[in-house]
């Protein structure tokens, strides 16, 4: 069964079909090659969770859908390993994304929230997209891994080519994929000469001080699920989180009269508008069964986290904005081992970019209500965010 096309144009649409009729269903993947599709948000959360399910592609059978095709100085990283490589990268990279750390950066995140702020003036339109959502976590990764302002460039392209591919550009992932690469080549080289109090600066360390605990293409790899994780799936939430608010303006006025209500509206952002629409690509180590569905031992599963986020066996009229509904459970950041590392910083980054922009403008509003959206299966994110914006008179 092709879904491809509907899920990219009608993703909630074709999910909550699937759900009633079809909760583990074939699809094909971005290469034509076939998978198992979850939906249910029961079945999502123990999928997540079954170490049956690997992420090595070493499990995988010859024609399933295995994602990205990765350089190997780029393929040793977190979405492609079990335990115990995985817990042993992850425990080097876990400090860097801890509750203490993660609140120690608040401050600067806000300072950089303003400062993109002021560039855009106290009133006019813009593209928030490019203005505000996606330059934020820039900077914010470029800080954790320590690139200096000289060498920081604009990811935006790379990822783009990445997460949406253009079907008229076949080329372009490629030269986005090289372009990474030595980017990062060349970073780590400026970083071996140069250390710095930064994590890519303390993974260099471990990685010569130890090869057996990081090695070179598992220390790249590293760096490159950073930058584009970190980057990617932070800019894209807090575009579709502006945009939401900004479509339900009893939503925004409840914001507006109580701020403590952020962090909640984060959470409630993450489950009904999460960019990442899949799961990172599982392969079933044995046979296994779900929802009365049988999957032989290699074949490739994707699990719906948007799917499961919208399931109103979970969460009553899922479709609707509630910044009062309890959202314990969701799955916008996954479950089980494989839980996003970089949550902490990600909700601090959306509750920063929020508050500082409510504060800033009393006035906004959409520029053109109908969004135009990303041609992706795998992420949602808008492809521009224009708003008109006006902060309050006594302040102008």
């Amino acid at each position: 069964m092709d879904l491809q096309a509907e899920l990219i144009e009608h993703p909630y649409s074709v999910y909550e079909r699937l759900r009633d009729t079809a909760p583990v269903c074939r699809i094909t993947g971005t290469d034509g090659t076939p998978a198992w599709l979850v939906t249910r948000y029961d079945d999502v959360r123990a999928a997540l969770a079954d170490p049956r399910l690997s992420l090595d592609k070493s499990n995988a059978a010859e024609g399933t859908y295995r994602g990205f095709a990765l350089p190997p100085a780029l393929d040793a990283n977190l979405l492609n390993m079990d335990a115990p490589d995985h817990t042993r990268i992850r425990g080097l990279v876990s400090r860097a994304f801890t509750p203490r750390r993660v609140d120690q950066l608040r401050t600067p995140i806000r300072e950089s929230a303003d400062r993109l702020l002021d560039g855009l003036g106290q009133a006019g339109s813009a593209d928030l997209l490019g203005a505000y959502a996606f330059s934020l976590p820039i900077i914010v990764i470029c800080d954790l891994l320590g690139i200096p302002e000289d060498r920081r460039v604009d990811f935006r392209g790379w990822t783009e080519a990445l997460v949406a591919p253009d079907p008229a550009r076949p080329q372009a992932v490629k030269e986005a994929l090289v372009a990474m690469l030595g980017f990062l080549t060349g970073l780590v080289e400026h970083k071996r000469s140069r250390p710095d109090d930064d994590l890519l600066s303390d993974l260099i360390a471990v990685r010569d001080a130890d090869g057996d605990r990081l090695s070179e293409d598992e220390l790249m790899s590293v760096a490159f699920l950073v930058l584009f994780a970190g980057y990617e799936n932070t800019a894209q939430l807090i575009g579709n989180a502006i945009h939401t608010l900004l479509r339900h303006p009893e939503q925004l006025a409840l914001l507006r009269k109580d701020p403590s209500l952020i962090p909640a509206a984060v959470a409630e952002f993450a489950r009904l508008e999460g960019p990442a629409l899949l799961a990172i690509r599982r392969f079933a180590t044995e046979d296994l069964t779900i929802a009365g569905v049988t999957v032989a031992a290699g074949e490739t599963v994707l699990v719906s986290l948007s799917a499961a986020n919208r399931d109103p066996a979970r969460f009553p009229q899922p479709d609707a904005l509630d910044l009062d509904r309890d959202t314990s459970g969701h799955l916008a950041l996954g479950h089980g081992v494989h839980y996003c590392l970089g949550g902490p910083l990600a909700r601090a980054e959306v509750e920063i970019a929020l508050a500082a922009l409510l504060e800033r403008y009393t006035t906004m509003e959409l520029v053109d209500p109908t969004p135009q959206w990303r041609r992706s299966l795998r992420s949602r994110g808008l492809k521009e965010l224009r708003v008109r914006y006006e902060a309050a008179r006594d302040s102008l």
